[in-house]
């Protein structure tokens, strides 16, 4: 009889009031002495940030940045680099970049966080929402072909969770079109298609170094292009491009409005220590990634993340499909119970962005419509049908870039998960 109740006692779930498999994970911490050194070194010289919003020496910013620049170029193999103060600026600096104007509109995911659909409207044009694939959770290209239209100026695509879009066929297309290809690449550094690196195939491509990604500076964000002009646009939009067109002799003065998006030489010279570590940063969340992909596939109701042929995924978000009707207990109720045995997770993405009230209610600019009241279509009224499923009833998500885990931590997760799914029948009789 007392084994039995020990028995019991040792498979009871911790949200049961049993014993959890791991009780903390300490916060990924990535910064490091030489990171240290490095600011403490800024800070001696006095030159914090060294940009001058006028046409002189200064316009392209201190040494740090011109380094951080230079060493982002050629790591990523790309001819310009230009940096933000973070990927939501380059993303606007890129929508401009490329000549948006009112009434234009631009394809983008229904999946991302809402910068992704906020940077061409920033500019008065109107993002189009696109349905995701039900496997690697980027812009479905065939749904892509079906929203193109004499108003479309570009595709905005998210290399979402760190797995690559399908970004060759996405350029061809609009090689094919004669449109401009964006890509967020926020969440995906070293992420790979085909051998080349995400982020580097579309026109522009814009990183992230906010201080959750793979590596950071705080706030920072970096585009990259091969493309001479764009890259000297993006730098006129990145410091008050108005105080500048006169003397730098630009010509094409579309979008050459008066942002402040400069990166601080002490975040220069952050991300530049951050960058020389960057494969042991994002191999040591692929490596968590996979092995959790091992250790848990082949579990009837559960499928882990699939990675297409030829691409390299860098695992943001280690994000799970879960099938209630296999399991028979509710989503909420599965993931409460991982989080009391200590398998950080929770249970849904963001929300389809055309939920949000401004293109719910196409108040955006003033209050009179601008600039949905540019387009005679019937926005936003299509859901997204896999995006719907996938945020309602499907996603799990966990976060690799956010824990500190060795090895033994990375078994107890497992072991966390497999004891909740092993005695799911307790939640169910709960």
């Amino acid at each position: 009889m007392a084994t039995q109740t020990k028995t019991i006692m040792k498979n009871k779930l911790a949200i049961l009031g049993g014993k959890p498999t791991l009780k903390t994970l300490n916060t990924y911490k990535s910064i490091s002495k030489l990171e240290v050194k490095e600011v403490n070194e800024v800070l001696k010289s006095g030159k914090i940030s060294c940009f001058y919003g006028s046409w002189e020496e200064g316009f392209l910013g201190g040494e740090k940045i011109q380094e951080l620049e230079a060493m982002w170029s050629k790591r990523f193999e790309v001819k310009y680099s230009v940096s933000v103060n973070s990927n939501t600026s380059g993303l606007y600096a890129a929508m401009g970049a490329i000549g948006i104007s009112p009434g234009d509109e631009v394809l983008v995911p229904s999946t991302s966080m809402s910068a992704t659909a906020m940077a061409p409207l920033i500019y008065g044009a109107i993002p189009i929402f696109v349905d995701i694939d039900k496997d690697t959770f980027c812009m479905n290209i065939e749904d892509v072909k079906k929203k193109i239209t004499k108003k479309t100026k570009a595709i905005l695509t998210v290399n979402l969770f760190g797995h690559p879009a399908r970004l060759k066929e996405l350029k061809d297309l609009t090689k094919k079109k004669n449109l401009f290809l964006i890509e967020d690449n926020a969440q995906g550094p070293l992420a790979t298609e085909g051998g080349r690196y995400a982020g580097t195939i579309g026109d522009i491509g814009i990183f992230s170094l906010n201080y959750h990604k793979h590596i950071h500076s705080g706030e920072g964000g970096i585009c990259v292009t091969n493309d001479k002009n764009l890259a000297e646009r993006m730098q006129m939009i990145r410091n008050h491009a108005e105080a500048v067109v006169g003397p730098s002799k630009t010509r094409d003065l579309t979008n050459m409005v008066g942002f402040n998006f400069r990166m601080t030489e002490i975040s220069a010279a952050i991300a530049i220590q951050q960058l020389k570590q960057i494969d042991q940063h994002v191999n040591r969340r692929v490596d968590l990634a996979e092995n959790l992909s091992t250790n848990l596939n082949n579990l009837p109701g559960i499928e882990v993340p699939k990675v297409r042929k030829n691409c390299k995924h860098v695992y943001y978000v280690w994000a799970l499909k879960y099938d209630k009707n296999k399991l028979g207990i509710s989503r909420k109720r599965f993931v409460d119970a991982l989080n009391h045995q200590g398998f950080p997770c929770f249970e849904a993405y963001l929300s389809p962005l055309y939920n949000l009230p401004v293109f719910k209610n196409k108040i955006a600019f003033g209050s009179k419509g601008y600039p949905f009241n540019l387009s005679k279509r019937n926005l936003y009224i299509d859901k997204c049908n896999v995006a719907e499923d996938l945020h309602k009833e499907k996603f799990i998500c966990f976060e690799p870039c956010a824990y500190e885990i060795d090895e033994k931590k990375c078994k107890l997760l497992v072991e966390a998960f497999k004891k909740v799914y092993d005695n799911i029948h307790q939640l169910d009789e709960a």
